[in-house]
């Protein structure tokens, strides 16, 4: 007699199997997302979103940056003010991780209501063996090296 399908233990030695590649794969793949880059690519997208945002609300927005971390900030009643909503949350860079912003330790990056810079910037992360930069160039493009 011919059976169809398969039994429960069969089931259970096949994903028992699956999980065990899994679980080799993802330990041979080491750590990630805690390096330069990805801070890099991380800031790199919330200054974009700064700028957007400045656009499309048609008020200056900054963003502030020091050795330890960044915020950011709207310009509304004749002063600046701390953007608390998401993505606009202050964050640290992270363990081991320095920035410098045209070799300075704080700066502020303002967009204009159009998006574009008050100055062209170049923020550098460093975790001391790596590093990578992120730069707003006078167009207001955003990119990331």
């Amino acid at each position: 007699m011919r059976r169809n399908g398969f039994t429960l233990v069969e089931m259970l030695v096949v994903i028992t199997v699956m999980a065990l590649m899994a679980g080799v794969v993802v330990m041979s793949i080491g750590p990630r997302g805690n390096g330069p880059a990805t801070a890099a690519d991380r800031f790199a997208s919330r200054v974009a979103a700064a700028r957007d945002a400045a656009i499309t609300t048609g008020a200056p927005v900054a963003v502030w940056v020091s050795a330890s971390g960044y915020g950011f900030e709207r310009y509304a009643d004749r002063h600046w003010e701390p953007m608390t909503q998401k993505p606009f949350r202050g964050d640290d860079w992270g363990r081991d991780m320095v920035a410098t912003m045209d070799h300075a330790e704080r700066g502020r990056i303002a967009f204009d209501t159009i998006g574009l810079p008050a100055t062209p910037v170049s923020v550098t992360l460093s975790d001391g063996s790596r590093k990578s930069v992120v730069t707003v160039r006078a167009d207001g493009d955003v990119t990331v090296l």
